[in-house]
């Protein structure tokens, strides 16, 4: 089993920067792919940012692609920085964890998931 715990939500204004982080836990294994996702009140949850195990491959959804960046520093600890944040980033982010050798965005193929951090971005 692994363990992933979300912090550094907050409310911030539109255009502040935030930098969310994952602390990994339990049965780990270095070679686990890491994603972050969002899900806004009544919408389905979707892909953010993905890093490959080896942190030689990273992937962001267009609608975050030079705003946000996606970082491991190690094993354990997974990174979210969002700069120039808009109303429309706001959601419960979450991060997860997949076993797959190769990056992937969709939501059903993470094997464990956080609980969330909130974001909220006021205009």
């Amino acid at each position: 089993q692994v363990q992933l715990v979300e912090s550094g939500g907050a409310l911030v204004q539109a255009g502040d920067s935030l930098r969310l982080s994952c602390a990994v836990s339990g049965r780990t294994s270095s070679r686990y792919n890491m994603g972050w996702f969002r899900q806004a009140p009544g919408k389905e949850r979707e892909f953010v940012a993905a890093i490959r195990w080896s942190s030689d491959s990273t992937n962001h959804a267009d609608s975050v692609k030079g705003r946000f960046t996606i970082s491991r520093d190690n094993a354990n600890t997974v990174y979210l920085q969002m700069n120039s944040l808009k109303p429309e980033d706001s959601a419960v982010y979450y991060c997860a964890a997949d076993r797959w050798p190769t990056l992937r965005i969709t939501r059903g193929a993470y094997d464990y998931w956080g609980l969330g951090t909130q974001v909220t971005v006021s205009s």
